[in-house]
């Protein structure tokens, strides 16, 4: 394990479903000099060894978090794009049953619950107010 790869591990924990630049912004705090290639490559050789999980939920980046192993999904708020882990109903690996598996084994289903967060939400209900600062 090198220096980097525990500064990127940390970051990971620190900085929950990050993105890339996120993650080396972190880095540097502890690491000044570490190089962006030394943060892919740490990041891609800890995600290999399940040490760090890559999710990339449709229109967004690869984000990375130190949740793995456990087969939990995400929530994601269309509008601001939070994402909030949510623990398995089953479970179990897959969690899912197909209607078809066309041969497979299957292993694993990831699930991304799409929606708003509570606060835009209640953003979303409430109508903007007009400006009436203006009418005369």
């Amino acid at each position: 394990m090198t220096k980097q790869r525990v500064a990127v591990l940390q970051s990971v924990c620190d900085h929950p479903h990050a993105d890339t630049e996120t993650v080396l912004r972190a880095v540097r705090e502890r690491l000044p000099e570490v190089s962006h290639q030394a943060v892919y490559d740490s990041l891609h050789t800890l995600t290999e060894v399940g040490l760090v999980r890559s999710i990339q939920p449709s229109g967004s980046v690869a984000l990375y978090e130190r949740r793995v192993g456990d087969n939990h999904h995400h929530l994601v708020c269309r509008s601001c794009g939070l994402i909030v882990d949510v623990d398995c109903t089953i479970g179990q690996a897959p969690c899912l049953t197909p209607s078809h598996d066309g041969g497979f084994v299957i292993e694993q289903a990831e699930v991304t619950f799409w929606g708003l967060c509570p606060e835009c939400a209640a953003s979303a209900a409430t109508p903007p107010q007009p400006d009436l600062s203006s009418a005369v």
